[in-house]
Protein backbone atom coordinates (compact mmCIF):
# COMPACT_ATOMS: atom_id res chain seq x y z
CA UNK A 1 0.00 0.00 0.00
CA UNK A 2 2.28 2.08 1.00
CA UNK A 3 4.46 1.09 -2.13
CA UNK A 4 1.31 2.64 -4.51
CA UNK A 5 1.01 5.87 -2.12
CA UNK A 6 4.43 6.50 -2.98
CA UNK A 7 4.20 6.26 -6.87
CA UNK A 8 1.25 8.23 -6.82
CA UNK A 9 2.91 10.95 -5.55
CA UNK A 10 6.02 10.64 -7.55
CA UNK A 11 3.79 10.67 -10.99
CA UNK A 12 2.02 13.77 -9.29
CA UNK A 13 5.27 15.52 -9.05
CA UNK A 14 5.46 14.90 -12.88
CA UNK A 15 2.80 16.50 -13.98
CA UNK A 16 3.22 19.24 -12.27
CA UNK A 17 6.88 19.44 -13.50
CA UNK A 18 5.84 18.78 -17.41
CA UNK A 19 2.93 21.17 -16.76
CA UNK A 20 5.59 23.88 -15.93
CA UNK A 21 7.69 23.78 -18.48
CA UNK A 22 4.31 23.82 -20.94
CA UNK A 23 3.62 27.43 -19.77
CA UNK A 24 7.45 28.56 -20.09
CA UNK A 25 7.41 27.68 -23.69
CA UNK A 26 3.58 29.45 -24.26
CA UNK A 27 5.12 32.47 -22.52
CA UNK A 28 8.08 32.22 -25.23
CA UNK A 29 5.94 32.15 -27.99
CA UNK A 30 3.92 35.49 -26.55
CA UNK A 31 6.72 37.38 -25.82
CA UNK A 32 7.30 40.35 -27.52
CA UNK A 33 10.45 42.41 -29.54
CA UNK A 34 10.32 45.37 -26.64
CA UNK A 35 10.67 42.48 -24.01
CA UNK A 36 13.43 40.86 -25.58
CA UNK A 37 16.77 41.67 -24.21
CA UNK A 38 19.02 43.25 -27.14
CA UNK A 39 22.79 42.31 -26.35
CA UNK A 40 24.96 45.73 -26.22
CA UNK A 41 27.08 46.54 -29.18
CA UNK A 42 30.84 46.26 -28.76
CA UNK A 43 31.76 49.86 -28.35
CA UNK A 44 33.66 51.74 -31.70
CA UNK A 45 37.60 51.95 -30.75
CA UNK A 46 37.86 54.85 -32.79
CA UNK A 47 35.34 56.82 -30.83
CA UNK A 48 37.55 59.27 -28.52
CA UNK A 49 34.48 60.34 -26.67
CA UNK A 50 34.77 63.94 -28.57
CA UNK A 51 32.65 65.87 -31.12
CA UNK A 52 33.81 67.79 -33.95
CA UNK A 53 33.95 71.30 -33.32
CA UNK A 54 32.43 74.35 -35.78
CA UNK A 55 34.44 77.57 -34.08
CA UNK A 56 35.24 80.39 -35.82
CA UNK A 57 38.53 79.27 -36.19
CA UNK A 58 37.38 75.91 -37.39
CA UNK A 59 35.15 78.11 -39.57
CA UNK A 60 37.44 80.12 -41.10
CA UNK A 61 40.16 77.72 -41.32
CA UNK A 62 37.48 75.30 -43.65
CA UNK A 63 36.01 78.21 -45.69
CA UNK A 64 39.11 79.69 -47.17
CA UNK A 65 39.98 82.18 -44.79
CA UNK A 66 43.70 80.98 -44.32
CA UNK A 67 45.42 84.84 -43.94
CA UNK A 68 42.62 85.36 -41.13
CA UNK A 69 43.65 82.31 -39.56
CA UNK A 70 47.51 82.52 -39.47
CA UNK A 71 46.76 86.31 -38.18
CA UNK A 72 45.16 84.94 -35.55
CA UNK A 73 47.79 82.70 -34.39
CA UNK A 74 50.63 85.27 -35.06
CA UNK A 75 48.52 87.30 -32.39
CA UNK A 76 47.85 84.61 -29.87
CA UNK A 77 44.01 84.66 -30.26
CA UNK A 78 43.48 81.24 -31.52
CA UNK A 79 42.68 80.25 -28.02
CA UNK A 80 40.11 83.82 -27.47
CA UNK A 81 38.07 82.46 -30.81
CA UNK A 82 38.14 78.80 -30.31
CA UNK A 83 36.60 78.86 -26.67
CA UNK A 84 33.02 78.92 -25.73
CA UNK A 85 32.66 82.65 -25.60
CA UNK A 86 30.44 83.95 -28.26
CA UNK A 87 31.53 86.78 -30.52
CA UNK A 88 30.79 88.59 -33.57
CA UNK A 89 33.58 88.43 -36.19
CA UNK A 90 33.92 90.30 -39.12
CA UNK A 91 36.22 88.41 -41.35
CA UNK A 92 38.80 90.05 -43.74
CA UNK A 93 38.63 87.49 -46.89
CA UNK A 94 42.82 86.27 -48.58
CA UNK A 95 42.04 89.30 -51.05
CA UNK A 96 41.55 91.69 -48.05
CA UNK A 97 44.59 90.90 -46.14
CA UNK A 98 46.49 90.62 -49.58
CA UNK A 99 45.21 94.61 -50.51
CA UNK A 100 45.97 95.85 -46.57
CA UNK A 101 49.47 94.50 -46.47
CA UNK A 102 50.24 96.32 -49.88
CA UNK A 103 48.87 99.21 -48.79
CA UNK A 104 50.85 99.33 -45.24
CA UNK A 105 54.31 98.45 -47.06
CA UNK A 106 54.02 94.73 -45.84
CA UNK A 107 55.88 91.90 -47.43
CA UNK A 108 54.01 89.31 -45.74
CA UNK A 109 51.91 89.20 -42.16
CA UNK A 110 55.41 88.04 -40.29
CA UNK A 111 56.55 91.75 -40.61
CA UNK A 112 53.36 92.94 -39.00
CA UNK A 113 54.38 93.90 -35.37
CA UNK A 114 52.58 91.30 -33.16
CA UNK A 115 50.61 94.00 -30.82
CA UNK A 116 49.92 95.84 -33.75
CA UNK A 117 48.20 92.68 -35.33
CA UNK A 118 46.09 91.83 -32.44
CA UNK A 119 44.92 95.29 -32.08
CA UNK A 120 43.84 95.24 -36.01
CA UNK A 121 42.10 91.91 -35.36
CA UNK A 122 40.17 92.93 -32.07
CA UNK A 123 38.92 95.96 -34.34
CA UNK A 124 36.90 93.38 -35.73
CA UNK A 125 35.38 91.70 -33.36
CA UNK A 126 32.22 92.17 -31.32
CA UNK A 127 30.74 90.71 -27.89
CA UNK A 128 28.36 87.99 -28.34
CA UNK A 129 26.31 86.98 -31.16
CA UNK A 130 25.24 90.23 -33.40
CA UNK A 131 23.19 89.02 -36.57
CA UNK A 132 23.20 90.99 -39.57
CA UNK A 133 19.19 91.90 -38.90
CA UNK A 134 20.76 93.20 -35.60
CA UNK A 135 22.92 95.83 -36.74
CA UNK A 136 21.76 99.30 -36.95
CA UNK A 137 23.28 102.49 -37.91
CA UNK A 138 25.61 103.84 -35.34
CA UNK A 139 28.64 103.45 -33.29
CA UNK A 140 29.92 100.44 -31.57
CA UNK A 141 32.68 99.83 -29.23
CA UNK A 142 35.28 97.00 -30.89
CA UNK A 143 37.72 94.77 -28.54
CA UNK A 144 40.87 96.65 -29.40
CA UNK A 145 42.18 98.61 -26.37
CA UNK A 146 44.07 100.76 -29.19
CA UNK A 147 42.75 104.52 -27.71
CA UNK A 148 45.43 106.34 -26.23
CA UNK A 149 44.91 105.46 -22.74
CA UNK A 150 44.25 102.17 -23.96
CA UNK A 151 39.99 102.57 -24.36
CA UNK A 152 38.48 100.20 -26.97
CA UNK A 153 38.46 102.26 -30.25
CA UNK A 154 34.64 102.43 -32.17
CA UNK A 155 33.61 101.09 -34.94
CA UNK A 156 30.63 102.87 -37.43
CA UNK A 157 28.40 100.78 -38.59
CA UNK A 158 25.88 102.22 -41.36
CA UNK A 159 23.46 99.96 -42.41
CA UNK A 160 21.96 102.48 -45.26
CA UNK A 161 23.12 100.21 -48.25
CA UNK A 162 24.20 96.64 -46.75
CA UNK A 163 26.90 96.75 -44.11
CA UNK A 164 29.50 99.30 -44.15
CA UNK A 165 32.12 99.08 -41.67
CA UNK A 166 34.18 102.67 -40.92
CA UNK A 167 33.69 103.57 -44.54
CA UNK A 168 35.73 101.36 -46.29
CA UNK A 169 34.63 97.29 -45.39
CA UNK A 170 31.50 95.81 -46.77
CA UNK A 171 29.93 92.39 -45.65
CA UNK A 172 29.89 90.09 -48.43
CA UNK A 173 28.59 87.07 -46.65
CA UNK A 174 26.70 87.48 -43.69
CA UNK A 175 25.58 85.28 -40.64
CA UNK A 176 27.58 82.66 -40.69
CA UNK A 177 26.82 80.55 -37.59
CA UNK A 178 29.48 78.86 -35.46
CA UNK A 179 29.37 77.25 -32.16
CA UNK A 180 30.63 80.51 -30.66
CA UNK A 181 28.97 83.30 -32.44
CA UNK A 182 29.16 84.69 -35.88
CA UNK A 183 30.80 85.29 -38.50
CA UNK A 184 30.29 87.52 -41.28
CA UNK A 185 32.75 87.83 -44.26
CA UNK A 186 34.06 91.20 -44.99
CA UNK A 187 35.83 93.25 -48.27
CA UNK A 188 38.75 94.89 -46.46
CA UNK A 189 40.47 94.37 -43.57
CA UNK A 190 39.46 97.15 -40.99
CA UNK A 191 42.87 99.44 -40.18
CA UNK A 192 43.02 101.12 -36.41
CA UNK A 193 41.13 104.83 -36.53
CA UNK A 194 42.65 107.81 -36.02
CA UNK A 195 39.75 110.84 -35.48
CA UNK A 196 39.70 111.78 -39.47
CA UNK A 197 38.12 108.37 -39.94
CA UNK A 198 35.25 109.04 -38.57
CA UNK A 199 34.44 112.56 -39.84
CA UNK A 200 35.03 109.98 -43.54
CA UNK A 201 33.12 107.61 -42.38
CA UNK A 202 30.10 108.90 -41.01
CA UNK A 203 27.44 110.98 -43.74
CA UNK A 204 26.32 113.19 -40.92
CA UNK A 205 30.19 114.81 -40.76
CA UNK A 206 30.72 115.20 -44.62
CA UNK A 207 30.59 119.11 -44.39
CA UNK A 208 33.29 118.70 -41.41
CA UNK A 209 35.34 116.05 -44.31
CA UNK A 210 34.81 118.71 -46.77
CA UNK A 211 36.43 121.56 -44.11
CA UNK A 212 39.40 119.20 -42.88
CA UNK A 213 40.33 118.34 -46.41
CA UNK A 214 40.36 121.97 -47.88
CA UNK A 215 41.94 123.54 -45.03
CA UNK A 216 44.77 121.14 -44.99
CA UNK A 217 43.91 119.62 -41.61
CA UNK A 218 43.71 116.06 -42.69
CA UNK A 219 47.40 115.60 -42.30
CA UNK A 220 47.39 117.53 -38.66
CA UNK A 221 44.18 115.29 -37.01
CA UNK A 222 45.28 111.88 -38.28
CA UNK A 223 49.02 112.34 -36.78
CA UNK A 224 49.68 110.11 -33.95
CA UNK A 225 52.92 112.63 -33.24
CA UNK A 226 52.10 116.34 -32.92
CA UNK A 227 49.93 117.21 -30.55
CA UNK A 228 48.00 114.36 -29.99
CA UNK A 229 45.69 112.99 -28.21
CA UNK A 230 43.28 115.19 -29.68
CA UNK A 231 39.90 116.12 -28.07
CA UNK A 232 37.46 117.21 -30.93
CA UNK A 233 33.56 118.71 -30.89
CA UNK A 234 32.39 117.81 -34.28
CA UNK A 235 29.96 119.67 -35.89
CA UNK A 236 27.27 118.32 -38.03
CA UNK A 237 25.95 118.79 -41.19
CA UNK A 238 22.96 119.78 -39.71
CA UNK A 239 25.43 122.35 -37.83
CA UNK A 240 27.29 123.58 -40.46
CA UNK A 241 23.96 124.32 -42.45
CA UNK A 242 22.50 126.58 -39.82
CA UNK A 243 26.36 128.39 -39.40
CA UNK A 244 25.97 128.75 -43.28
CA UNK A 245 22.21 130.34 -42.88
CA UNK A 246 23.51 132.75 -40.05
CA UNK A 247 26.48 133.67 -41.79
CA UNK A 248 23.98 134.16 -45.05
CA UNK A 249 26.41 132.92 -47.18
CA UNK A 250 25.34 130.07 -50.05
CA UNK A 251 28.03 126.97 -49.29
CA UNK A 252 31.69 126.58 -47.42
CA UNK A 253 33.07 127.73 -50.59
CA UNK A 254 31.74 131.84 -49.25
CA UNK A 255 34.04 131.38 -46.04
CA UNK A 256 37.88 132.69 -46.30
CA UNK A 257 40.09 130.11 -45.71
CA UNK A 258 41.39 132.32 -42.69
CA UNK A 259 38.33 132.13 -40.98
CA UNK A 260 37.26 128.34 -41.65
CA UNK A 261 40.76 127.49 -40.40
CA UNK A 262 40.24 129.30 -37.00
CA UNK A 263 36.79 127.93 -36.72
CA UNK A 264 38.03 124.32 -37.27
CA UNK A 265 40.66 125.36 -34.93
CA UNK A 266 38.28 126.51 -32.17
CA UNK A 267 36.55 122.65 -31.80
CA UNK A 268 40.39 120.92 -30.86
CA UNK A 269 41.73 120.68 -27.74
CA UNK A 270 45.63 119.56 -27.93
CA UNK A 271 47.38 116.99 -25.77
CA UNK A 272 43.77 115.60 -23.91
CA UNK A 273 41.83 112.70 -24.70
CA UNK A 274 38.72 113.96 -22.52
CA UNK A 275 35.89 111.65 -22.61
CA UNK A 276 32.57 112.18 -21.58
CA UNK A 277 33.47 111.57 -17.55
CA UNK A 278 35.96 113.17 -17.43
CA UNK A 279 34.02 116.23 -18.12
CA UNK A 280 32.83 119.19 -15.33
CA UNK A 281 30.41 121.75 -15.04
CA UNK A 282 31.97 124.89 -15.62
CA UNK A 283 35.33 123.48 -17.20
CA UNK A 284 37.31 125.68 -18.99
CA UNK A 285 39.44 124.71 -21.86
CA UNK A 286 41.59 126.14 -24.25
CA UNK A 287 41.35 125.18 -27.90
CA UNK A 288 44.14 124.59 -30.68
CA UNK A 289 43.02 128.29 -32.05
CA UNK A 290 43.73 129.98 -28.55
CA UNK A 291 40.80 131.03 -27.11
CA UNK A 292 38.97 129.34 -24.73
CA UNK A 293 35.35 127.49 -24.55
CA UNK A 294 33.32 126.24 -21.34
CA UNK A 295 31.55 123.08 -20.97
CA UNK A 296 28.28 122.87 -18.36
CA UNK A 297 27.24 119.48 -17.42
CA UNK A 298 23.91 118.80 -16.34
CA UNK A 299 20.90 116.52 -18.36
CA UNK A 300 22.68 117.48 -21.18
CA UNK A 301 26.43 118.24 -22.42
CA UNK A 302 26.75 121.86 -23.28
CA UNK A 303 29.81 124.20 -24.69
CA UNK A 304 29.81 127.57 -24.77
CA UNK A 305 31.85 129.66 -27.19
CA UNK A 306 33.32 133.16 -26.60
CA UNK A 307 30.57 134.75 -28.24
CA UNK A 308 27.97 133.47 -25.47
CA UNK A 309 26.41 130.51 -28.51
CA UNK A 310 25.97 127.36 -26.75
CA UNK A 311 26.22 124.11 -28.60
CA UNK A 312 24.81 120.78 -27.39
CA UNK A 313 26.93 117.33 -27.03
CA UNK A 314 24.76 114.70 -28.83
CA UNK A 315 26.90 111.77 -29.81
CA UNK A 316 29.51 111.22 -27.32
CA UNK A 317 33.18 109.19 -26.92
CA UNK A 318 33.71 108.30 -30.48
CA UNK A 319 36.86 106.87 -29.38
CA UNK A 320 40.06 106.71 -32.15
CA UNK A 321 43.38 106.09 -31.76
CA UNK A 322 44.81 109.32 -31.36
CA UNK A 323 42.05 110.57 -29.46
CA UNK A 324 38.63 111.50 -29.27
CA UNK A 325 35.67 113.15 -31.17
CA UNK A 326 32.15 114.20 -29.45
CA UNK A 327 29.77 115.35 -31.84
CA UNK A 328 27.53 118.54 -31.67
CA UNK A 329 24.85 120.51 -32.92
CA UNK A 330 25.94 124.25 -33.32
CA UNK A 331 29.38 125.25 -34.97
CA UNK A 332 31.06 126.98 -32.46
CA UNK A 333 32.64 130.51 -33.70
CA UNK A 334 35.92 131.86 -32.14
CA UNK A 335 36.44 135.89 -31.87
CA UNK A 336 36.58 136.63 -35.90
CA UNK A 337 37.60 139.84 -36.87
Amino acid sequence: MNFILKNAKLSFLALIIGFSFSACDEEDDFMTENEMVTPRPDPDPTDDGTSETNTIVDFAGANGFSSLVAAVEAADLTATLSGETNYTVFAPTDEAFTTFLSDNGFASLDEVPEDVLKMILLNHVQPGLLMAGDLTTGYVESLAEAGPDGENVSLYINTEAGVVLNGISTVTSADNEVDNGVVHAVDAVIGLPDVTTFAVADPSLSLLETSLIREDLVTTLASSDTNTPFTVFAPTDEAFAALLTELEADSLDDIDSATLTAVLQYHVITENNVTSDELSDGMTVTTLQGEDITINVGDQVTITDVNGRVSTVIEADVQATNGVIHAIDMVLLPTLD
